[in-house]
């Protein structure tokens, strides 16, 4: 039985939570090898300080069968390096699963993954994704074809359980999901723009503007 290859690719202040949420569920898939891939094999710093080191780069990568793109404040830059654009447009041609968390999206976008396709991203950003050729639909993973793009962040963790369901079958990924004990059960319902009050959301919402216009940019529109 042949390998299933699973690879993440990493870059700098990506947001650590895209990456390691559906890295945690899909490592546990049956009969599959997780790589961590990046430029060099130097750590790559996280948004939030914590370092990760790749397992292989993109020279030394074997075909995958699955390519998954996270995330985070470093997504301008990612989408932005030829040499990241060429990697990723380059395997997602021989893989069964071309996937994006939160604005990993954009990276597929910069690739010319999404053009036609139906897609999401986090909730500040999906007004974005008609610039990189997709049509947003809302939902928390949107599947067009090989492509499934999540939601923002914790979105991961539901896009990787669903895929292991899909080729595993539903009892080995509740059994993962019970593994991890992944039964969300938040303080407060603020996790959504329909969920959270207009205070909470004129809190965050200016977070986002600058990479807003950036991506924008980066993209075109």
């Amino acid at each position: 039985m042949s390998v299933f290859n699973i690879g993440f690719v990493i870059f700098p202040d990506l947001t650590q939570l895209d990456f390691t949420g559906p890295l945690q569920v899909l490592n546990r898939l049956p009969g599959s090898k997780t790589h961590i891939l990046a430029k060099t094999m130097d750590a790559v710093p996280s948004d939030c300080g914590l370092g990760l080191v790749p397992t292989a780069t993109f020279e030394d990568c074997p075909q995958l069968d699955l390519i998954c793109v996270p995330g985070g404040s470093g997504v301008l830059g990612a989408m932005t390096d030829a040499e990241t654009i060429a990697f990723v447009r380059r395997q997602a041609e021989g893989a069964k699963y071309v996937t994006s968390v939160c604005t990993g999206a954009f990276v597929l976008g910069a690739a010319g993954l999404l053009q036609g396709k139906r897609a999401t991203t986090h909730w500040a950003y999906t007004d974005l994704l008609p610039i990189a050729g997709a049509t947003y639909e809302k939902a928390r993973i949107v599947r067009d074809g090989t492509t499934i793009t999540a939601g923002g962040v914790t979105s991961g963790i539901d896009f990787a359980l669903s895929v292991v369901a899909e080729i595993a079958g539903d009892s080995v990924a509740q059994a993962i999901q019970l593994g991890i004990e992944y039964d969300p059960a938040p303080p407060f319902a603020s996790g959504h723009p329909d969920r959270a009050s207009d205070a909470v959301k004129q809190t965050v919402m200016p977070r986002y503007e600058k990479a807003r216009k950036a991506y924008r940019a980066a993209l075109g529109g």
